[in-house]
């Protein structure tokens, strides 16, 4: 399909686009030359003005283009959270090259299966992580370790701009998912996808000019980076804080006015009690949170409460940025009766059923989504693609009810459903029941083969309360549900057992395993 040209005609339209284009490496570049002086990055050893930190980018760029990467080549990076993980970014954006972001979290036989899909020429790779990088089967041509040999390197290139053609479409990322059901998938995110996840989390998510950003999740994924280079290309500051680090963490709440700060499942105990145990009060946080329905609600309102900031009640994907529906938060000190969600700006969905008709009101459809915050595609995944985009649309796998207020129920993934008598039964639905016991720190609820009804649900349940019994919760889903929803068993399990992936999400076909025991 040809743009209409309209008055302008076929002679003007190439010189008309090309003054429409903006990529992340120009955004770098502009702050660097208008707010030069302000710290743009600073982990545990350096502080780096946008000055300072565009310099050390065009440096590597350059070193990188002299080691023969070019537009589309691709470069691995494993690394921990750290400056030069961010400078790699950059680095990539200038050249038009892709950044591949390992998961250091994997396996070798996994880690070898993503950098073997995406090919790349050079490998970037820090101390921690140089000896797992080297029994790799990566086929770099070169690779590069952070430290000594790093700062070499750029010690011998030039400061200025590389200077290479690079368009808005061009691919900037490969993200990988978390392959609950398989061998990770590649996501590819272009500069267009991120330059719009940034205006996204201007509109929903109140991102001002110059605010500071601290990213302690793993930069390998989009809940850190895709906010860093938000954050950056709004002329703000962003810590990098290797993972985990409660001390670091807690100071930054102390000290730092924040934008948004990620508090996301698994971490709310050793903060929250750090917190506590040293009488910390917030310097100033805006937001809080991430994936609000892996959270006890009681836990939300506890959260809220201790650091004076609504709740962000998100759902996105690393393929869509924090759309399509993450603009809603949970109030201050608020038990949720309801954790549905607002739909963000910059985005338009569908709710479709199994051959793509949209469904009626208040009733479960697959989430189809549209808007410049999507990826392009999983790499080197035809089939995949041709499926996931059909229609012009990426579906997302996801089941959700339309309210009448417009906002999005959760029901499932739609791949995971339970079949029983010839009913569908969604997880999620009995796992919202069992959450509302103030007793409960998590549950997941799987499918079981039966000879009656062919598939029956099992809950596995981790309590904060040893008082809790089964009976308790089997009567309260029995009060609450459908009779056919109700769980046919329950089990107690340790919270640490629960096997979960590298974004917090329990993974639940590791759960139903346990059932073959």
């Amino acid at each position: 399909m040809q743009p209409l040209m309209g008055p302008v005609g076929a002679v003007g339209q190439p010189l008309i686009a090309a003054a429409a284009m903006l990529t992340v490496g120009d955004l770098l570049r502009m702050r660097a030359s208008h707010v030069g002086d302000r710290i743009a990055v600073e982990d545990h050893r350096r502080r780096l003005s946008f000055r300072q930190f565009n310099a050390r980018v065009n440096r590597l760029a350059n070193a990188l283009a002299a080691l023969g990467v070019a537009r589309g080549d691709r470069v691995a990076i494993l690394s921990e959270n750290r400056s030069e993980f961010l400078e790699a970014a950059y680095a990539a954006a200038k050249l038009g090259a892709v950044l591949c972001c390992q998961n250091w979290r994997l396996s070798d036989p996994e880690l070898n299966h993503c950098i073997g899909l995406i090919e790349p020429k050079v490998g970037l790779v820090s101390e921690r992580y140089a000896e797992t990088f080297a029994r790799l089967a990566h086929g770099c041509d070169h690779v590069v370790s952070f430290g000594a040999p790093y700062e070499a390197m750029l010690e011998r290139a030039a400061e200025t701009e590389p200077g290479v053609p690079v368009h808005p479409e061009d691919a900037l990322f490969v993200i990988y998912t978390s392959g609950t059901t398989g061998l990770p998938k590649g996501a590819t995110i272009s500069h267009r996808a991120e330059i719009a996840r940034m205006q996204v989390n201007g509109i929903d998510f109140d991102l001002r000019a110059g605010d500071t950003f601290v990213a302690w999740p793993p930069l390998f994924h989009m809940g850190s980076l895709d906010q860093s280079l938000a954050v950056i290309g709004m002329g703000g500051r962003v810590i990098a804080v290797d993972g985990l680090d409660v001390g670091r963490l807690v100071r930054a709440i102390a000290e730092e006015e924040q934008w948004w700060f990620v508090l996301m499942p698994g971490m709310f105990e050793p903060i929250m009690d750090a917190m506590r145990a040293d009488n910390i009060r917030p310097r100033g946080v805006r937001r809080i949170g991430a994936m609000a329905d892996l959270v006890p609600r009681h836990q939300l309102a506890e959260a809220t409460a201790l650091f004076n900031a609504p709740y962000a009640n998100t759902f996105g994907s690393t393929e869509t940025g924090v759309p399509p529906a993450s603009a809603g938060v949970v109030p201050i000190g608020e038990v949720p009766d309801s954790l549905a969600k607002t739909v963000n700006h910059l985005c338009e969905y569908r709710l479709v059923d199994v051959e793509d008709n949209d469904v009626a009101e208040g009733q479960p459809g697959e989430l189809a989504l549209r808007g410049p915050t999507c990826f392009s595609g999983y790499w080197n995944a035809p089939e995949t693609n041709a499926q996931d985009f059909r229609g012009g649309w990426f579906h997302m796998g996801d089941a959700f009810v339309r309210l009448p207020d417009a906002r999005l129920e959760f029901v499932d993934r739609v791949k995971y459903m339970i079949k029983s008598g010839g009913e569908n039964i969604y997880p999620a639905e009995i796992e919202r029941i069992l959450l509302s016991d103030a007793r409960v720190e998590d549950a997941v609820v799987v499918r079981r083969r039966d000879d009656k009804w062919g598939e029956v649900p099992v809950a596995f349940v981790a309590r904060s309360d040893d008082s809790l019994q089964a009976e308790d919760l089997i009567d309260r889903c029995t009060r609450e549900l459908a009779r056919y929803k109700r769980p046919r068993e329950i089990r107690f399990v340790a919270s640490e057992d629960l096997p979960r992936s590298t974004t917090g999400k329990i993974q639940r076909h590791e759960v139903e395993k346990w059932l073959e025991d």
